[in-house]
């Protein structure tokens, strides 16, 4: 296979260019080394040919690994097979700032095709390709990634340049300094022969190298470096000679100036210091109400669809453990978990719509101003944001910030924001304990519902403000904060849907493996040893002389109840019961928490087991509110339910979120840290909540 690498600065249409090149058929992995996730997809014209999608990057100056992702893959570095092609988006409406990639990837030697995007929004501004093409000396073909105009042009020219086969020449447009080409020599002299001897890779190393947290950079290089001392000015002397070029030969280029005006009217709007944050808790609040709101009925379907199923099975299988296992653990665990995909769905939708259109990089700039109390910037909240869908890519997606010190920070205060996994326990405790009331219009299991996930956002910012200042490694200077705000844009719904697609397959595998596997495994620790426990009565003599199929109904849920009473599962729930009762909860809940480590989403899976067995009748929810106490008193009251709710929104239970935390900052220290404070806090705050509700005859 040949390889083409697509570059480009982040938002430049680099990823729907990628889509209409490959048709989407993404293969996805992660680069070698690192976390980063990569796709790769045939070229339609010629399967022949893979494009590789790099992450964006204004530049290839790297100051962390997965920065210099770019570099390996464009020269073909560390493993990476070298590209035949770069393909470089380039902005119609960011033409000169666009550009500055590709003169670094020219000076490294790498054969070049230009993919002009965003040339419908720029209108007159853009450029004309023939002159563009002649100045920078490679092809330029103008696309529009989202209705797929040129894309047929883009693939004829890459072809073409794959078929060229000689390699490319360094193309070099300035001329160093004398102090600076000292530099350059020494450095180049330290080069492994594997590498470009090229004077550019010389002076990326002189950028690069120092106070990094770059891999793979052999010793010789560093030591070069550190004699040949670069300074500040390096930067300035570099950026500014690349810079005079493209204003000279390219700014003028461009014919007219982009008309911004819509957007700058809504930004004085969205980005009022006071009306800006009304507007985003607005759109939170929208959000999050309609997430409990909206899909009931879906969730109905679900539910519904899922007992017909159970009842399918139960009516076609022999009766004893197989039946159980099938209907009880199988299906009934699963499905209390699927149930709630209608939410989820909903909440990647929502997220996918506000990031399209530009909204989410506002939030970052509006959020700025709070997050520099933690000494962090508008950036953090960014990944903080998309920890609402979940943990494990909002930690992934840190890299994007400059310091190791703030992506840690950051990373340990994500776990707090409600993640989709949270909200099948939030929907199932708040539809089953609360009362449902209208509050001027509202409902106010819906109003719960956005209050959690408000009580997330605050609590991890004030997480964030504390560890700041009381954890000692994470102390620090802030540094300026510096976003691009892209122009509004409407959504593109099949990027949207394609997103949602992605997510709910990941969703569901996790249904059919991790959340199947614990749910089995509940199951049996709920099911065996299928012993009554000692002096138990006799039930089968009582049931066999029944006088009712009404008094055998009765018998038959008492004597369930007793093998369940009796299982592994509660022995378990029991040991744990006087840690977990000044909560509040009850054994049946401390099993749940346990399995609830491995996934959120299995608690509910897992009070789905312990209430179907030995009975039928109803839902889970109903389940729920209809246990009773010895005395007849409810069990689970709201009180109980806001005091889980309280433990499961600060309680660190999962897995995966742990496992990422760990590969992202390389040890233990930091996800054993996350556990153990997360679960401190959790239990002291369910534990005030509950007591102190109690004392309050609540």
């Amino acid at each position: 296979m040949t390889t083409v690498a697509l570059l480009g600065n982040p938002n430049t249409g680099k990823t729907s260019v990628w889509n209409r090149l490959t048709g989407g058929s993404a293969k996805v992995g992660n680069y070698p080394g690192v976390t980063v996730e990569r796709r790769v997809g045939a070229l339609r014209k010629r399967p022949d040919i893979e494009v590789v999608d790099v992450p964006g990057a204004y530049s290839l100056v790297a100051r962390s690994a997965d920065e210099q992702i770019a570099l390996d893959v464009a020269l073909g570095l560390d493993g990476e097979p070298a590209p035949a092609v770069v393909v470089v988006c380039v902005d119609a409406t960011q033409l000169v700032r666009s550009l500055y990639l590709l003169l670094q990837l020219q000076e490294l030697g790498a054969r070049c095709v230009v993919a002009l995007t965003m040339a419908d929004e720029a209108g007159p501004a853009a450029p004309n390709a023939t002159e563009l093409a002649h100045v920078l000396g490679c092809a330029v073909v103008p696309v529009v990634g989202r209705t797929g105009v040129g894309v047929d042009a883009l693939a004829s020219a890459i072809v073409t340049a794959v078929d060229a086969g000689a390699p490319a020449a360094p193309i070099v447009r300035w001329q160093p300094s004398p102090a600076l080409a000292a530099q350059i020599a020494t450095v180049r002299a330290a080069l492994p022969a594997t590498w470009p001897q090229t004077d550019a890779l010389a002076v990326w190393a002189l950028q690069c190298v120092g106070d990094d947290e770059l891999i793979r950079v052999p010793a010789e290089v560093r030591a070069a470096v550190a004699r040949a001392a670069p300074t500040a000015a390096l930067d300035d002397e570099v950026i500014a000679a690349r810079y005079r070029w493209l204003d000279e030969q390219v700014a003028g280029l461009a014919k007219a100036k982009v008309d911004r005006r819509r957007t700058a009217r809504v930004d004085r709007v969205l980005l009022h210091r006071g009306l800006g944050l009304v507007i985003f808790g607005a759109v939170m609040f929208v959000l999050f109400m309609s997430l409990f709101a909206w899909s009931e009925p879906a969730i109905a379907a679900v539910e519904t669809a899922f007992g017909w199923l159970g009842d399918g099975a139960r009516a076609v299988l022999p009766d004893g453990v197989i039946e159980d296992f099938v209907v009880d653990g199988v299906i009934g665990g699963v499905g209390s978990v699927v149930v709630f995909l209608p939410q989820i769905l909903l909440l990647f939708f929502f997220l996918g719509l506000l990031e399209d259109f530009g909204y989410l990089a506002r939030v970052a700039y509006l959020m700025d101003r709070i997050m520099r109390t933690m000494k962090l910037s508008g950036r953090a909240f960014v990944p903080m944001l998309s920890g609402f869908a979940c943990a494990v890519p909002a930690v992934m997606a840190t890299r994007t910030m400059e310091r190791q010190r703030d992506r840690i920070l950051t990373m340990l205060v994500i776990p707090l924001m409600t993640c989709s996994a949270r909200l099948p326990v939030y929907t199932l405790v708040i539809a089953a304990l609360f009362p449902s009331h209208t509050v001027g219009g509202l409902s106010t299991k819906s109003l719960l519902m956005v209050g959690m996930y408000g009580f997330s956002l605050v609590t991890s910012l004030v997480a964030a403000w504390v560890l700041a200042r009381v954890v000692k490694p994470l102390r620090a200077k802030r540094l300026p904060f510096v976003i691009e705000l892209p122009p509004y844009r409407a959504p593109r719904m099949r990027d949207v849907v394609r997103m949602m697609g992605t997510k709910t397959w990941a969703f569901l595998r996790e249904a059919g493996t991790v959340i199947l596997a614990c749910t089995i495994a509940l199951w049996a620790l709920l099911y065996f040893p299928r012993e009554l426990p000692a002096g138990s009565p006799d039930y089968d003599a009582q049931i066999a002389a029944a006088p009712s199929p009404e008094a055998k109904a009765e018998l038959e849920h008492a004597r369930d109840g007793a093998l369940l009473e009796n299982s592994y599962g509660a022995r378990l729930g029991h040991a744990i019961e006087p840690a977990i009762a000044p909560l509040g909860f009850d054994w049946k809940i401390g099993v749940g928490i346990i399995g609830a480590f491995a996934a959120r989403e299995v608690f509910v899976s897992t009070l789905g087991v312990i209430h179907g067995v030995g009975d039928d009748e109803g839902s889970l929810r109903k389940h729920l509110a209809n246990e009773r106490k010895a005395d007849g008193t409810p069990r689970y009251t709201p009180l109980v339910g806001l005091s889980l709710m309280v433990f499961f929104a600060l309680a660190c239970q999962c897995m995966s979120t742990l496992a990422v935390i760990k590969r992202e900052t390389g040890g233990y220290r930091w996800p054993l840290f996350v556990f153990g404070y997360m679960t401190v806090l959790a239990w002291v705050s369910s534990f005030l909540v509950f007591q102190i509700g109690s004392l309050l005859g609540y």
